[in-house]
């Protein structure tokens, strides 16, 4: 809970928040993945925001994309000039309303900030896991959540709400979990990738690799490969825009000179703000999370896992409501690829509501403020909220 709330610019802010670990599956009883391998123990960085009702049926987990982190809402201290990365939807009146929710965001395992990952400890070794690391999955990382919201009390979920490789780990909740799963919204998601998104992941995977400071991951006693990072990261950066957006933003203007520099500088604007995006990312990112979280999302295939193949099969596990929103303008996820799960849904009988949202940002559309989709998800979450308690 906060210690203050104040008000921010979208409104009302959860205040101060604390970033809190979970660890389980100490071993002998450690946590089999889904290749087989025995991780352990796990910890899971997550962060809370409302209170858990008397008959624990009002919570809603979050899940952040690939770079994201626990911290969706509020600040670390009164000096912090910047809220968590949702903090436009969460909090107290807002879309996701902390005076009536219990919000859970937690960090996914594989990732930096926070939970086990190729960074952390191996306790076997008393050194970073680096490449010692198991592959996990969308499954492994549904399945450590899973444990947080045990842990939490939570006997049900509301809603499970994510976007990107988030949407992905709500679409895993809705079939590995269904009788707890009340409702779920998934976000500019897919339920599997295009080899379109796998070649730009495996791109910017090589980049990694590529850098001489890579060391085959073994990078945490000397020069890292931020070089590597850097271009993974425009890479990946290129992909959450737009056209359109790319040409509003930026156009053919020149950076801080009037005239082409005839060298390798940045000449244009677009150059310098991806030069800009590598640089800032390196320093709060762990290249080998990079790799970890990209390959686990290319490896998810929903239909396959669930439904031999067939979306339709997959879905006839899933029991919740389904919120489905996708964006004209985003190609890494495009909009026939949520037509093509609603259609699945719909034909399994579920409660399915879907949106296009008319929006030029391209893929990152839903992390920025969108009156329309503030209040779709609220009157969503008012509608299954209400449906639930009658």
């Amino acid at each position: 809970m906060s210690e203050y709330i104040e008000h921010d610019k979208q409104g009302v802010s959860v205040g101060i928040v604390e970033k809190k670990l979970f660890t389980f599956a100490e071993p002998p009883d450690e946590m089999v993945l889904e290749n087989g391998a025995r991780l352990g123990p796990v910890t899971i960085a997550y962060e809370t925001y409302g209170t858990l009702n008397a008959d624990k049926s009002n919570a809603i987990l979050i899940l952040h994309a690939l770079s994201g982190d626990s911290h969706a809402a509020g600040y670390y201290s009164k000096n912090d000039e910047k809220p968590g990365w949702w903090d436009i939807m969460v909090g107290p009146g807002k879309g996701i309303d902390t005076d009536k929710y219990f919000v859970v965001c937690s960090n996914i395992i594989g990732s930096c900030m926070g939970s086990t990952g190729p960074c952390s400890t191996n306790p076997k070794t008393v050194q970073p896991y680096a490449l010692d690391f198991p592959v996990v999955t969308i499954g492994d990382m549904v399945r450590s959540q899973k444990e947080l919201m045990d842990y939490l009390g939570a006997k049900q979920i509301l809603c499970v709400v994510g976007g990107s490789i988030g949407g992905m780990q709500v679409l895993e909740w809705t079939l590995r979990y269904p009788q707890m799963v009340k409702s779920a919204i998934p976000l500019a998601t897919t339920t599997k990738h295009s080899a379109l998104t796998i070649a730009f992941n495996e791109v910017a995977r090589q980049a990694i690799m590529a850098d001489p400071a890579w060391n085959n991951g073994n990078y945490y006693y000397g020069p890292k490969p931020n070089l590597g990072l850097a271009v993974a990261r425009m890479i990946g950066h290129i992909t959450y825009l737009s056209d359109e957006s790319m040409r509003l933003k930026f156009g053919r203007r020149l950076q801080d000179k009037s005239d082409f520099s005839f060298n390798f500088d940045a000449d244009f604007q677009v150059e310098s703000y991806l030069r800009y995006q590598g640089k800032k990312f390196v320093d709060r990112f762990d290249a080998n999370s990079f790799l970890y979280i990209t390959k686990a999302a290319d490896y998810y295939d929903m239909e396959k896992q669930y439904g031999d193949g067939s979306a339709v099969k997959a879905f006839a596990k899933a029991s919740a409501k389904f919120l489905v929103v996708s964006f004209t303008s985003d190609w890494l996820y495009p909009t026939y690829q949520s037509r093509s799960m609603v259609k699945a849904m719909k034909k399994n009988g579920l409660d399915v509501s879907f949106l296009e949202i008319e929006a030029e940002w391209g893929h990152d559309a839903f992390l920025l403020p969108n009156e329309r989709l503030t209040n779709l998800i609220r009157g969503f979450l008012e509608r299954v909220c209400r449906e639930n308690t009658t």
